[in-house]
């Protein structure tokens, strides 16, 4: 029951600053100078009171925060100020499927590659293993996603030849851009697992362990691994946001039809039903990712959760 509470205090918590996201992505859009329906073609006057009145921008703002909102829980996140006929909604739906597949297979190839070399660079710490690893996360979390997505394209799209260097299709059209992405999140991940293994390696059993004949990757599969990924569950609610937001950028200049481009297109024609929408939609994910990583915390570490037990009893 206590740990019931527990997660629903987390919930509430996670609903409670997503309305505070919701309510100043709000005020933060009714604040920027400007017309969304400005062009470089002046407007009759008319016609832009028409649209106006179209879209409900006419009416007071405490009328437009209402219908913000009743529309957010209705999960009717309204049209698109730039492009006639398509909603949030329609968008979301659309988009959301390619930049799933994509920052899914990122965020595997991130914690296969970082698990792969914190793990190398704690069991071979001093050595040229851990040297060459820590080169490799350096540059992985100096080198910015965009820089890396050009760098890829040019080597192994226009030099090598060997992947496409844009559009959607198949798993090859996938390649570079998850790299691109996956290459922050793989480097941390590398650095974090290797200082976590670094404590644990330390500890007697393992020592007891070698003693006993174990090979190292028995060591690692057996008493390393499950005893230092702790502190990877904790951090990958926001690690599956900054994967999924980090594509944003990348996503563009790949040429992917995800709703990162479309973020991206909204923010250059100031279109800023799509800028609320995904924003919305971008925190929903996050907030839902850290929700779930607290729970595996708790299932995963009985410390934790006897911790949180303990809190609750004097609390009570």
């Amino acid at each position: 029951m206590k740990v019931l509470c527990y997660l629903l205090k987390k919930l509430a918590i996670s609903l409670t600053t997503l309305f505070f996201v919701v309510t100043l992505t709000f005020v933060l859009m009714k604040s920027i100078p400007g017309d969304p329906f400005l062009q470089e073609q002046a407007i009759p006057e008319e016609i832009m009171k028409s649209l106006h009145a179209h879209y409900g921008l006419d009416q007071p703002i405490y009328i437009q925060y209402g219908k913000y909102i009743n529309g957010i829980l209705t999960w009717d996140l309204g049209p698109s100020f730039k492009y006639e006929g398509r909603t949030i909604n329609d968008i979301i739906q659309d988009g959301f499927p390619i930049s799933f597949s994509l920052g899914l297979f990122a965020l595997t190839l991130a914690l296969i590659w970082g698990i792969f070399w914190g793990s190398v660079a704690a069991f071979y710490r001093g050595k040229w293993q851990d040297r060459f690893g820590t080169v490799i996360a350096v540059l992985g979390m100096s080198v910015p996603s965009f820089i890396m997505a050009t760098f890829l394209q040019y080597i192994f799209g226009i030099k090598l030849g060997i992947l496409p260097i844009a559009r959607w299709g198949g798993l090859s059209h996938m390649i570079l851009p998850a790299i691109a992405i996956a290459s922050f999140p793989s480097a941390f991940i590398a650095r974090l697992i290797k200082t976590s293994m670094v404590e644990v390696l330390e500890k007697d059993y393992i020592i007891t362990a070698r003693s006993k004949g174990l090979t190292t990757f028995e060591i690692w599969r057996g008493h390393v691994f499950k005893n230092s990924i702790l502190p990877l569950t904790a951090y990958l609610g926001s690690l599956t946001a900054n994967i999924f937001t980090g594509s944003f950028v990348v996503e563009k200049i790949f040429g992917i039809p995800g709703i990162g481009s479309w973020f991206v297109n909204s923010i250059t024609n100031r279109d800023y039903t799509i800028i609320m929408g995904l924003t919305i939609f971008y925190s929903s994910i996050l907030m839902f990712t850290i929700f779930v990583s607290d729970l595996l915390s708790v299932l995963l570490d009985p410390r934790i959760k006897n911790d949180m037990l303990e809190a609750n009893g004097r609390s009570s």
